[in-house]
């Protein structure tokens, strides 16, 4: 399992800033949605900035958990990106965003039961058949349960990978903000996952409305969420991690601060165990 060290999120306003300074940064990651384009500044931009960093792919359109036919064209879309950025790695949402052949937008929790994960397993499996390669799915947030779920969310992720042999995209953030909304304790969460299946860490901010938080990416990180982050490097030692931001987009020398600070937990928390990164 390839380590990257400590990454961002790769956005247009700090696109030329990467290229004229190249920071000290170990990686990006894309947005794939965004590149999914013939040629133009965007292309033009992926590709410099490839030349000089490793890139990991993200998407928010795979909708791995609807029942609507997996979008064929999106997934020839996407092939041909990855072939073009040879990424280290491609992730996707435990989630769905379509149904009925119209896109909410929105990535939505699924049901947790064995028939949501027989489903999402085998789509799954044809996704990474297709793409010639093993995936990322990344817990999501969420605001609501189901009343055909019978099995936390934390096993339903654990038993999805397993089985279609797959990979995990930790969200940090959403832990804490989902076991805000449901009243479950986090660490139960870190603690109940599969550690050799955990490839990468997200860690971002949200809006918090006091009885219930929103996972907004549009804040710094808080306290609570670099404590969870914490517990999971104990847990899961280094884990290649990024800072995600989405809106309200500082100057990059902000990111890179938080970025910073992620790397002086874990060299807390894992001393000689965390490798050296050299580009």
């Amino acid at each position: 399992m390839k380590y990257l060290g400590f990454g961002l999120g790769l956005r247009t306003e700090h696109f030329q800033h990467v290229l004229d300074v190249q920071p000290a940064v170990d990686w990006f990651e894309v947005l794939s949605e965004n590149f999914m384009v013939d040629g133009g500044k965007p292309r033009y931009y992926l590709s410099a900035i490839g030349e000089r960093y490793p890139l990991v792919m993200h998407g928010v359109s795979l909708s791995i958990g609807a029942t609507d036919p997996l979008d064929q064209r999106y997934l020839a879309q996407l092939k041909a990106l990855a072939q073009d950025v040879q990424p280290h790695w491609i992730s996707d949402h435990l989630c769905f965003t379509r149904a009925g052949g119209i896109n909410s937008h929105d990535l939505l929790p699924l049901p947790y039961n064995e028939a949501t994960l027989s489903h999402v397993a085998s789509r799954v499996m044809q996704v990474q058949d297709y793409l010639g390669r093993q995936i990322l799915l990344e817990n999501v947030s969420s605001y609501l349960n189901y009343r055909s779920s019978d099995l936390e969310e934390w096993d339903f992720l654990n038993a999805v990978v397993e089985r279609a042999d797959c990979r995990v995209l930790l969200d940090v953030n959403n832990i804490y903000v989902s076991a805000r909304n449901h009243g479950f304790d986090p660490q139960h969460y870190l603690q109940a996952m599969s550690a050799e299946r955990v490839q990468q860490i997200h860690l971002a901010g949200h809006s918090d409305y006091g009885d219930y938080v929103v996972d907004t990416h549009d804040h710094p990180v808080v306290d609570p969420v670099w404590d969870l982050y914490s517990a999971a490097l104990e847990r899961f030692g280094p884990v290649s991690t990024m800072i995600e931001r989405d809106d309200h987009i500082p100057p990059f020398a902000e990111l890179a601060a938080e970025l910073d600070h992620a790397r002086a937990l874990a060299r807390n928390q894992l001393g000689d165990r965390l490798p050296v990164v050299s580009r």
